[in-house]
């Protein structure tokens, strides 16, 4: 009789066991930190340290509050505020000149459990744009306000703002009158005031899966560099530059946005997923490799699935990128197969 309930008991606790792994997803985060024409010798050997340093720095910020049984909404916005602190990324302290030789900040998240989301166009005070993004998800009635408005909102909600001075470094203002100067040439000799093709990329984001199963991503950019009279990339719209839904999985994109908001990136990749089954990787790399390119396009995109499944596609030179789970902890800069194991 002992021998029996002996292994009845223990024959509960392996079934305890098992159903408490079933019920804890597979933890996972997955950053990027812009697409484009990154191809190998742009950066120093200091440099490429530099930005996977940062990159690294990112993971562990979101992945520890993961690892505490954080929500995936904490944990992307931890990642996302990292890299918006650092000058090296193109959002926050690092965001690109406007034409007018302004910093416009935008951003936007979402709530894979919820479908709940919150966005910014514009802003120019926030010192991190990705905490103005949720407090309008969880704070208002509305999913995105712009410029002035998201301002005066940040302003309400006690979120700490900076002098439009705190976005400009060095590297992004010359750059920009690099750009301004080539401009100029341009019109003068007949060709338009046409935009350089490499001005056109940089964002970062997140994605992640916490322990309850629920999804979440968010972007945050500095938008196109020289872009004028107050336009608006995909990154502040939710299904296009950003997406998250439990049902089908976690987007994030970065590249050229007026691209990813005609083709509405983010949710048609989310939509393959759930009404065609496909894989997160099936679906990504449809859009990224053939729908986009198709009508002109580039840039990629991170998507995590519910069971942890995720992919970094993008169809140029290199995209800034990085994930962290259980299993793994890997940055990389170029192409499909570069990778560092940290």
């Amino acid at each position: 009789m002992r021998f029996v309930l002996g292994f009845l008991a223990a024959l509960w606790a392996a079934g305890a066991a098992f159903a408490a792994d079933e019920a804890s997803a597979p933890i996972t985060i997955v950053i990027h930190g812009g697409a484009g024409a990154l191809a190998p010798g742009r950066y120093t050997p200091e440099e490429e340290a530099a930005y996977k340093a940062k990159l690294g720095e990112a993971l562990d910020a979101g992945y520890a509050v993961l690892e505490e049984g954080g929500a995936a909404l904490d944990a992307i916005e931890a990642a996302i505020v990292t890299m918006e602190d650092s000058p090296l990324f193109n959002a926050g302290k690092g965001a690109v000149f406007t034409r007018d030789g302004k910093n416009e900040l935008d951003t936007s998240i979402m709530d894979g459990r919820t479908l709940n989301a919150g966005a910014a166009a514009g802003v120019t005070t926030v010192k991190n744009p990705i905490k103005l993004a949720r407090a309008i998800m969880e704070n208002s009635e509305h999913v995105m306000f712009a410029r002035d408005g998201a301002d005066k909102f940040a302003k309400e909600q006690g979120l700490d703002l900076v002098k439009p001075e705190y976005f400009r470094t060095e590297r992004r203002w010359n750059a920009y009158k690099k750009a301004l100067k080539a401009e100029k040439e341009a019109a003068k000799d007949g060709k338009g005031a046409a935009l350089p093709h490499p001005f056109k990329y940089g964002t970062v984001g997140a994605v992640a899966l916490d322990a309850d199963g629920n999804l979440a991503a968010g972007t945050s950019t500095g938008g196109m560099m020289m872009k004028r009279y107050g336009r608006v990339g995909d990154s502040p719209i939710i299904g296009a530059g950003t997406f998250a839904d439990n049902k089908s999985c976690a987007v994030s994109a970065t590249g050229w946005g007026e691209y990813f908001i005609r083709l509405t990136i983010a949710r048609d990749i989310c939509a393959q997923v759930e009404y065609a089954g496909k894989t997160v990787e099936e679906a990504a790399d449809d859009v990224i490799h053939h729908r986009l390119p198709d009508l002109g396009g580039d840039g990629g995109v991170i998507v995590l699935g519910p069971d942890g499944s995720y992919v970094m596609s993008f169809n140029t030179k290199g995209m800034f990128r990085g994930v962290k789970n259980a299993d793994t902890q890997m940055v990389a800069i170029y192409g499909e197969t570069e990778a560092t194991e940290e």
